[in-house]
């Protein structure tokens, strides 16, 4: 026995990779177990593994007495003289365990163990393995697919694609070869979890350093991307060198790069954004290809208000506000789109005194400019009647909105022209007409 434990031990740690210290020390905390198992727990009992025999050692400790009273705590001075003949009363005796049940209990203890420590090892290795390539495209296989997702075979070990990190397009059959982002890797009872993800932004940047070799080299950074997956994505690039467009490099020839992306990604229209330092002509580039006129920085609140011209606002916001959602979500500014017509409309003084009046609001305040209503004189001068159909408040309201306008009029000092303007809380306000700051990739790809 003592041979062939010490040669299971030596080959399952050059076969398996496992430090046979480890083997020796689970095995020698097994066999305790057993033997407390075996004599009852309130014993005292010591194992060890003797590396120069092979064999495993255990004793069990008994107070020596005059008269024993519990034989499983307790030995008579007699008979400890039998194992040590100095032993005194109220030493404390180690007496050796019957090597013939020991070795029963170790060779079916060891057996456990070593399997154990087996399963152990190779699910360490496995997370060790995939806990480096946490945040890589791996490829792999599906085995099978339910309501909750994708069981993936990775080759080495089994993966899991949820339901809710899979592109809506994503149809897929057992058998068929999948490709996906790494998202985490996380230790469990069963072995180690890999979650995957197709939906993660990351996995979008992945698949441009995959495709364009500007990015594995170096000479072209991904600086962020934005995704709302399987409909539309924004990626921020720069170059490191004045030679290489970044975006072009992305785009590839006749689109060639950029539309391999698309296709694993099941059609998601790729906006390639030129990356800039002013955070006014980033969000101008995120923001293309729709035209800018204007910017407004309130950098302590992290907000830019973006002027466009009338024709170009349906554009810059995209369908059901996509592309300023995105615009926003890549350069991490709050974006607050609106119309050069409405960005002068806000700037006059009128306009402001109207919205002035407690119960105005912008929407009817837009209505009153636009049936020419200008000024809280005509305000005041339009009847009841005329400004009951156009704002459909109650005359109630409306005559409670003429008593502050009269009031404000009042208390305009005489001979005043132009109100003063309010200070504006804004840190910059900067125009941008410059084509080459409107840049981006070849409008929307795929």
């Amino acid at each position: 026995m003592a041979t062939g434990l010490l040669q299971l031990i030596d080959q399952v740690s050059r076969e398996k990779g496992i430090d046979r210290r480890v083997l020796i020390e689970a095995l020698v905390d097994a066999v305790e177990t057993a033997v407390k198992k075996k004599y009852g727990t309130k014993v005292d009992v010591e194992v060890s593994f003797n590396e120069e025999t092979g064999q495993i050692e255990a004793y069990k400790f008994h107070e020596v007495v005059e008269v024993v009273e519990d034989p499983e705590r307790e030995i008579s001075l007699e008979e400890a003289r039998e194992y040590d003949p100095d032993t005194e009363i109220g030493d404390e005796l180690g007496v050796p365990l019957d090597p013939e049940n020991l070795g029963r209990i170790a060779a079916q203890t060891a057996k456990q163990i070593i399997v154990q420590k087996m399963r152990d090892a190779e699910r360490e290795a496995i997370y060790e393995e995939f806990i480096h390539h946490k945040g890589d495209i791996v490829s792999g296989i599906v085995q099978r697919v339910d309501r909750t997702g994708i069981i993936v075979n990775l080759g080495k070990a089994e993966a899991f694609l949820p339901a809710n990190e899979q592109i809506p397009q994503d149809i897929y059959r057992p058998g068929d070869r999948i490709r996906a982002h790494v998202l985490d890797v996380r230790r469990s009872g069963k072995g180690p979890q890999i979650i995957l993800s197709r939906t993660s932004p990351s996995f979008l940047i992945q698949l441009f350093h995959t495709e364009v070799p500007e990015v594995q080299e170096g000479l072209v950074s991904i600086i962020g991307a934005a995704r709302e997956p399987g409909s539309r994505a924004k990626i921020a690039v720069v170059s490191k060198d004045p030679d290489v467009d970044p975006v072009g490099a992305c785009v590839g020839v006749k689109g060639s790069r950029v539309q391999k992306v698309v296709q694993e990604l099941r059609g998601e229209k790729i906006d390639i954004v030129p990356w800039n330092l002013d955070p006014a002509k980033f969000v101008v580039n995120a923001l293309a290809p729709a035209a800018i006129s204007r910017v407004i920085i309130d950098q302590a609140n992290q907000t830019m208000e973006v002027v466009v011209p009338d024709d170009q606002l349906s554009l810059a916001i995209g369908k059901r506000g996509q592309n300023v959602r995105l615009a926003a979500k890549l350069t991490n500014w709050r974006i607050d789109v609106i119309s050069e017509s409405r960005y002068e409309r806000l700037k006059d003084p009128d306009y402001q005194e109207m919205l002035d009046l407690e119960g105005m609001t912008e929407e009817v305040a837009d209505l009153l400019f636009d049936e020419g209503i200008t000024s809280l004189e005509a305000f005041v001068e339009t009847s009841n009647e005329e400004l009951e159909e156009i704002t459909g408040f109650s005359l109630s309201t409306i005559a409670s909105l003429k008593e502050q306008a009269r009031k404000l009029l009042e208390d305009k000092p005489s001979g005043q022209g132009e109100p003063e303007e309010v200070e504006e809380v804004i840190e910059e306000d900067t125009d941008y007409n410059d084509e080459e700051d409107n840049k981006t990739s070849d409008g929307e790809q795929g």
